[in-house]
């Protein structure tokens, strides 16, 4: 296995202690197995020139310009201008459990810090708003350097708590983010369905294009769990003490439905899709990203 790969999988990101060492670890080792262009847009044209601010990367400054004129500009392509993108990150209650490397939420902060770096390597713009009931933080869309850090402290500094309330949240992100662009959810999608399924078409219906990374740790999706155990609610506080070979057969049906519900519902609204486990390598789940961004330019 290659150094990259090493990196990939949630047992070794764990013991990267930064989240920014994380990112870069996860995005560079993926990009160098890609045999493609990662960049999102369709153009890289040259489109206009901007004036120079600090974090810009000094790459881009024209420097024929300067010379005539004393004073620095940027130059800025097509794609640059193509892509606002915002992370809407569930940190509720449920979002805190996970018997693996990463927690769910430990997971989805790591996807949102990658892809903050991804966008950002393309000089996109990027915001982040993490929520549970209501909205928890909100980082202004911007393509500045300094967004990767922004977006880190926040999710760093966050503990999961409450429950939550994902067409209220949709209906708030509608009205906080009025200009067309991506909307990326990281959410383990514990809320009702046909509520969630209708926030996520306000959102498509406002000219957004959605993506979905449903979260899950890898005992939600296997139901491991043998001998009397005690199950907790974590958003409710409702506890269970049970034989759990006896409820096996009757969970993993209800998640099928589940599970089935909201793929059929995201197709039918025109949302990309992702089930995302907890054990699964990050390399994966940014190759299902990306793909499905080139698919949608075609």
């Amino acid at each position: 296995m290659s150094d990259s790969k090493r990196f990939l999988h949630p047992e070794a990101i764990k013991r990267i202690a930064r989240m920014d060492l994380r990112a870069r670890h996860i995005v560079e080792g993926f990009l160098s197995g890609m045999h493609r262009s990662p960049h999102f847009g369709q153009s890289v044209e040259f489109r206009q020139h901007r004036e120079y601010t600090p974090g810009d990367d000094l790459r881009h400054v024209d420097w024929q310009v300067w010379a005539r004129q004393d004073r620095l500009y940027v130059k800025q392509f097509e794609a640059d201008t193509n892509m606002r993108v915002n992370l809407l990150v569930d940190v509720s209650n449920s979002m805190d459990y996970g018997d693996g490397a990463l927690s769910k939420f430990e997971y989805a902060a790591t996807i949102a810090v990658s892809l903050t770096y991804l966008v950002l390597k393309q000089q996109d713009a990027i915001g982040c708003m993490t929520f549970d009931a209501a909205v928890r933080s909100r980082i202004q869309t911007l393509s500045r350097k300094t967004q990767m850090q922004s977006i880190m402290q926040v999710l760093q500094t966050t503990q999961p708590a409450s429950k939550t309330d994902l067409l209220n949240i949709f209906k708030q992100a509608a009205e906080i983010y009025p200009k067309r662009g991506m909307m990326i959810v990281i959410s383990d999608l514990l809320s009702d369905v046909e509520l969630t399924l209708k926030g996520l078409r306000l959102l498509r219906q406002r000219g957004h294009d959605v993506l979905l990374f449903h979260v899950m740790d890898n005992d939600e999706i296997d139901f491991p769990f043998s001998g009397p155990t005690k199950f907790e609610d974590l958003e409710s506080d409702t506890k269970l003490a049970c034989n759990p070979k006896a409820l096996r057969e009757g969970y993993l049906e209800s998640l099928e439905e589940f599970l089935t519900s909201v793929r059929r519902g995201c197709a039918k609204a025109a949302v990309d899709y992702a089930l995302v486990k907890t054990g699964d390598s990050l390399d994966a789940v940014l190759a299902k990203f990306l793909s499905s961004r080139m698919e949608v330019r075609r």
